[in-house]
């Protein structure tokens, strides 16, 4: 059973910054791919930011040079600081993993989302 567990979102005024947090666990061999994506009301799920196992970053237009994707010291684990954060932020964000399993194959896992509100 692989778990993805995020922490972090909150209510933060705009300007502010938060931090995410995600750790995934269970019958893990590899990452191969972790990363946020955020869904706002009436909105698709769209890709924040991701990085790889050999720590190429992606971002999304709207957050470049906002947000900072990195990998946690801890295996498996990854960050999403969010500096000068805008009211169109506000979305549910929810960690994704594309995870190798020990007992073989590469499934995407997502966790339960964590709500951001950004406020003007």
């Amino acid at each position: 059973q692989v778990q993805l567990v995020e922490s972090g979102g909150g209510l933060v005024q705009a300007g502010g910054s938060l931090r995410l947090f995600c750790a995934a666990s269970g019958s893990i061999l590899s990452l191969n791919r972790m990363g946020w994506y955020r869904q706002a009301p009436g909105k698709q799920r769209e890709l924040v930011a991701d990085i790889t196992s050999g720590s190429t970053t992606n971002y999304a237009d709207s957050v470049k040079g906002r947000f900072t994707i990195s990998r946690g010291n801890a295996k498996n684990t990854v960050y999403l600081q969010m500096n000068s954060l805008k009211p169109e932020d506000t979305a549910v964000y929810y960690c994704y993993g594309r995870l190798d399993l020990r007992v073989g194959g590469r499934f995407d896992y997502w966790g339960q989302g964590t709500q951001v509100t950004v406020s003007s």
